[in-house]
C-alpha cells in the first residue's frame, strides 16, 4: 500500500528576499498571505524531489489537496481482488468459478492481506464500507472454491458460521461481518453489494470498491438491482420484490418506510397502498 507522497508532504516557498522559508505542511498552506511568496510554488515529495511547479500558493494548496486525496483512497489497496473479479465476472455478475480456481492462491493472498491493515478511526465510513464488503464478497467466492463444484452455497454446511479467515488476532465468519458490521453503518444500499453467490442475489460488482467510488457504485448497483426483472418487477400499485426487501425489512425503513426507499431508486412513481409480495429466492450458484 503506497502513493507517490505521504502525510509528510510538504510545500516550500521562496520569499522576496530569496531566503528560504521553513518547510510548510498541508495545514499551514492556507494562512500563507500572497504576499510573502514568489511566482514559483514548489511541491515536494518526502525525498525532497520537485513533482510539480505551480505558479501560485491557491494551486499548491489543491495539488496536495488531490494528494491527499489519493493518499486516502489508498487507505487499502484492493487492486488484486479488482484484478481478480476483471479476470472472472462478467459486466452482469456471471461468475467463472473454474477460472478463479485456477487463480485461488492468488485471492487467498488478497484476503491475508486484508488482515495487515484492518480499519481505523481515521478510516471514512465509506472507506470502512469498501474494505468490508470486498472482503464479505472475497470470502463468499473463497467459500465456494474451497467447495466447488457444488450447485449452491446452500450445498455447504452451515456456510455463513464458518469462521475460515484471519484477519488480524481475530477469526471471522460471513454472519459477522454482516451484521455485526457492515449492516451497523446503516447504509441500506449495501444489500446490493453484498452478495451471496445465488442467482437471485444482486450481481457481483466486476470491480473492487473503494472509498472514493463507493457512493456511486451503491447508487448504480440499487438501481441497477430494482430494474432487473428476474429480481423485482414493480409498478404503481403492485410490487413483487427479492426476499431481499423481506428478511432486511427494518433495514429499508432507516429514514422512512420501504416504498420511501423505493421511490428514491426506481422511475416508477409506487403508490403508498401499493399490494407487495416477495418472489422466489434461487439458490443456484451465479455461474
Amino acid at each position: 500500500m503506497s502513493s507517490c507522497c505521504s502525510t509528510k508532504q510538504i510545500a516550500q516557498t521562496k520569499p522576496k528576499n530569496t531566503e528560504l522559508l521553513k518547510p510548510l505542511t498541508v495545514e499551514e498552506i492556507p494562512t500563507i498571505e500572497k504576499d510573502n511568496i514568489t511566482q514559483t510554488v514548489e511541491v515536494i515529495d518526502n525525498n525532497g524531489k520537485v513533482i510539480v511547479g505551480v505558479e501560485t500558493i491557491e494551486e499548491a494548496d489543491d495539488i496536495l489537496k488531490a494528494l491527499e486525496t489519493e493518499k486516502q483512497t489508498q487507505i487499502f489497496n484492493h487492486s488484486s481482488w479488482n484484478n481478480l473479479l476483471q479476470k472472472h465476472v462478467t459486466n452482469h455478475g456471471v461468475v467463472n468459478y473454474k477460472g478463479f480456481k485456477k487463480d485461488a492462491k492468488i485471492l487467498r493472498n488478497y484476503i491475508a492481506s486484508l488482515g495487515e491493515l484492518k480499519p481505523n478511526d481515521d478510516w471514512t465510513k465509506q472507506e470502512k464500507l469498501a474494505y468490508w464488503i470486498n472482503a464479505y464478497n472475497a470470502m463468499t467466492i473463497d467459500l465456494i472454491l474451497r467447495n466447488y463444484p457444488i450447485n449452491s452455497i446452500k450445498d455447504i454446511d452451515k456456510p455463513w458460521e464458518q469462521r475460515l479467515w484471519k484477519l488480524g488476532n481475530k477469526w471471522y465468519n460471513l454472519d459477522e461481518i454482516e451484521h455485526q458490521i457492515i449492516r451497523k453503518m446503516n447504509e441500506p444500499r449495501i444489500h446490493f453489494a453484498l452478495v451471496c453467490a445465488a442467482k437471485s442475489c444482486p450481481k457481483l460488482h466486476n470491480k473492487a470498491f473503494t472509498g472514493l467510488s463507493l457512493e456511486n457504485d451503491l447508487t448504480m448497483l440499487t438501481k441497477g438491482f430494482l430494474a432487473d426483472k428476474s429480481k423485482n418487477d414493480i409498478t404503481q400499485n403492485n410490487l413483487k420484490l427479492s426476499k431481499i426487501f423481506k428478511w432486511f425489512a427494518k433495514d429499508f425503513k432507516i429514514d422512512g418506510s420501504l416504498i420511501d426507499f423505493l421511490n428514491q431508486y426506481t422511475d416508477v412513481n409506487i403508490s403508498d397502498k401499493a399490494k407487495k409480495s416477495f418472489k422466489d429466492y434461487n439458490w443456484y450458484l451465479n455461474e
